[in-house]
Parts: C-alpha cells; structure tokens; sequence
C-alpha cells in the first residue's frame, strides 16, 4: 500500500531530522543559558500554531509536496525534543559532573559518557512525544500533496464517502498503532 510507506517514511524522516537538530538545540540550551531563553521561546510559539494551519501557512512559501510537510512535521516535533534534552542535561547531578572532571575527564568525555547517558531517558521521552505528534500530523500532510493515509481521508470528506473514511482513518490508526511502545 502506497499511502502506508509514504506515511511511514515522512514519519520516519520527520523524526530523525528533528531529533538530531532538537537535541543539539537542546545542548545548546543547556550550556547557554541566554540562548536558551530565545531558542525555547521560539519553539513555544511554534507550539501553539495547529497542525493543520502550520502546513496551509506554508504552502505560499514552499508550495506542496513532500518537502512543505516534512518542514511543518519537523519544526512541530522539536519542541517536546527540545524541553526534554534541556531538563536532562540539568537534571545531572552536581558530583557526577565535579568526579568526572576530578578522575580526568574532557569536556567531549564527560558529555559522552555521563551527561547524554544520565540525559537519555528523558530526551527518549521527548522523541516518542515527538513521535506520536508526527505520526498524527502527517495524516494531515495529504492536504497538501504529500500523500499518506489522510489523502484517502480527504477525499471521502470530499465526496461524502463513509467507506473511504473508514478505510484511510483504519489504516491511519494500523500505522499508528505500529509506532506504539509496547511494554514488555
């Protein structure tokens, strides 16, 4: 099914753009606290533009398609990524820091093998938030042009098919579904 590999793969995408760019930005925060005030309030107030107005909004500028919903989906990720990767980062206890520099370690080392480690669960928490924010927004991304589950969605609105609807909504819930952590 093509709309189900489109979905997944602007998903998939979508996720790892804004992980990698959420947590850098998120470090940065976290090392500079003057910039941390700009760059989280930036991305707050990219937080509170629905979805759906976040794609419309760039139509004008990036037209339709793949690369307009991949944009949208990955500035409405970074947020949750953004947050989380910061509360790590302070959440590292004072005396892990003062005994990783006391035995010898580099800044590189101390980011690598005690802040990022102690930081993980939390910037884990923020990607699948992140996650489910995609997986959900990106059915909305057919509106423009970027296919997916939604395109058959919208197409029943349009002509008034509760069958369609059934059939894109089905798959869009069998795609989220597939995305969902299962404890073991």
């Amino acid at each position: 099914m093509l709309t189900v590999k489109e979905h997944i793969t602007i998903s998939i995408f979508a996720l790892v753009v804004s992980a990698f760019l959420g947590v850098i930005l998120g470090y940065v925060c976290a090392v500079n606290k003057k910039s941390e005030k700009w760059i989280v309030s930036v991305f707050q107030i990219l937080r509170i533009v629905p979805s759906l107005a976040f794609l419309l909004l760039l139509i004008p500028v990036m037209g339709t398609g793949f690369q307009p919903a991949m944009t949208a989906l990955v500035l409405l990720a970074i947020p949750p990524i953004l947050m989380n990767t910061v509360a790590g980062m302070e959440k590292v206890p004072a005396f892990m820091l003062e005994t990783s520099y006391a035995i010898g370690m580099s800044d590189w080392q101390v980011l690598w093998k005690v802040k990022l480690p102690l930081a993980a669960p939390l910037i884990l928490t923020g990607i699948k938030t992140a996650m489910i924010e995609i997986v959900a927004s990106a059915t909305l991304a057919a509106k423009i042009g970027a296919g997916g589950p939604g395109s058959i969605i919208f197409t029943g609105l349009g002509l008034n098919r509760i069958d369609l609807l059934l059939i894109g909504g089905g798959i869009g819930c069998g795609v989220i579904h597939s995305f969902r952590v299962h404890p073991r």
